[in-house]
């Protein structure tokens, strides 16, 4: 049990994380919440301009808006849509003060894990593994430091890891060399400096989702300024299939018309699809003249590409975990019994049941990987999905397994239905929900879930 001496660490002072210090003070743990940036919410002030697709209702975690409540925070509208910078300093910034505030929780800024182990024991040793501290190493302006906890949260999130250009899921050859042509994640459009490096040149967009969707909405409004501007999507599929989303079948509604933007930007005649384009190599242009060539695993090439966008997702930083015991996917380093509600190849409807401790354990006892770290390379995670997540981990970690085992939540059905299809090939005609796949009934349902092996 976390104590004053010993107690819970958790990595990361995202969302999650800090609910999952809000969860903790309300149980009289003491934690301590490591946080590598600057400040809380550090990563999502990195995507700042970004408007989420969750209404406020669904941005904030129960037990943290208690706590705010507390301490005379005025809640935005619930109805309304923040952006990512809205986010952090309207809700994320008085919670971390309001949790620094409390005699259980403090908060470090500045302090990067780097490592974990348990106490005086590599990964290899067995005797008196299960009793002995974990020990987190992180390192601080002033240097390295070693320190003990009784139970750790990994809540560092997948923003500092995204996924590469290159089609094998490695950088595809001279992405490095070519770096400062090549942005990953969603440009602000909206900054005069950012809209000038793409407005009038050939800009490659390589990824799908709504990140994806995001960049072709922004980048089609641009070429409606600028005529000379030219894009082409680069779709690893065969088709584009479902990666508009559900439309208005999507129970999120921002969700649902984002996709409907992202299709008429498609469809407006700025965007170029080309499918089957798995980045293989990224050269300089024979002509000399500055631009870029990208050439597919199949030979087939893209020339006089000035800009390159990369929005392929993101992917969990494991390293840090090296000394510990993992029980992982091997397709999406998420935790092994996560793994079959979230795998894409498998579910294309973008809906994961409620899940708690019992998925969320590693064999470390009082060892657990939530948030999108949880999700591993897994797409479509939710910040609701986060809080009830971190609601039951406290409560595992705190001995009440009643509780942690309750696991129940309302999730919004996203409105694709069908199987995974093949990469390869075609996708077939699910339009009418009979694609195979693996969705349930349009409506949403409460399940409760029993969750088994719960950790003592």
């Amino acid at each position: 049990m976390p104590s004053d001496n010993l107690p819970l660490v958790i990595v990361g002072a995202g969302p999650i994380g800090l609910a999952a210090a809000a969860h903790a003070r309300s149980r009289g743990l003491t934690s301590i919440v490591l946080e590598a940036g600057p400040t809380a919410g550090a990563a999502v002030r990195e995507w700042g301009h970004v408007r989420l697709f969750s209404a406020w209702s669904e941005l904030v975690d129960p037990a943290a808006a208690e706590l705010l409540a507390a301490a005379g925070w005025t809640a935005p509208d619930p109805q309304s849509y923040p952006t990512g910078r809205a986010w952090a300093e309207q809700y994320l910034a008085p919670l971390a003060e309001a949790l620094a505030a409390t005699d259980e929780v403090e908060i470090r800024y500045g302090h990067r894990v780097v490592g974990l182990a348990k106490r005086g024991r590599d990964r290899m040793v067995d005797s008196g593994r299960e009793d002995s501290p974990f020990a987190v190493h992180v390192q601080t302006a002033r240097g390295r430091i070693r320190m003990e906890a009784a139970a750790v949260i990994d809540a560092s999130g997948t923003w500092g890891t995204p996924s590469p250009l290159g089609g094998d899921g490695l950088p595809a050859i001279g992405e490095d060399t070519h770096a400062y042509r090549i942005r990953y994640g969603i440009p602000d459009l909206t900054d005069p400096a950012t809209a000038a490096r793409y407005a009038g040149k050939h800009v490659a967009v390589a990824g799908t989702g709504a990140s994806a969707q995001n960049t072709l909405v922004g980048l089609a409004a641009l070429a409606e300024d600028h005529p000379g501007t030219r894009i082409s999507w680069l779709v690893r599929r065969a088709a584009t299939g479902d990666a508009f989303g559900g439309g208005d079948n999507d129970q999120l509604e921002a969700r649902g018309a984002l996709g409907d933007r992202a299709r008429s930007a498609v469809e407006s005649g700025h965007v170029e699809v080309v499918t089957s384009f798995r980045t293989a190599d990224v050269t300089d242009a024979p002509a000399q003249d500055g631009t870029l060539v990208l050439t597919s695993v199949d030979g087939t090439a893209l020339d006089a590409v000035d800009e390159v966008i990369v929005v392929t997702g993101f992917r969990p930083d494991l390293s840090f975990l090296s000394e510990v015991r993992l029980d992982l996917d091997p397709v999406l380093s998420a935790p092994t019994r996560l793994a079959p509600l979230i795998d894409p190849n498998v579910h294309s409807c973008g809906t994961v049941y409620p899940h708690g401790a019992g998925e969320l354990a590693q064999p470390e006892p009082g060892l657990y990987l939530v948030g999108m770290k949880s999700y591993g390379r897994a797409p479509s995670f939710l910040a609701l999905t986060g809080f009830e997540q971190t609601r039951s981990v406290v409560a595992a970690i705190a001995g009440d397994h009643e509780a942690a085992a309750r696991v129940e939540l309302v999730l919004p059905e996203s409105g694709v239905c069908g199987g995974s299809g093949s990469f390869d090939e075609q996708p077939a005609d699910a339009a009418d929900g009979s694609g195979g796949g693996c969705c349930g009934p349009a409506e949403p349902q409460l399940i409760t879930l029993g969750t088994s092996g719960a950790p003592s």
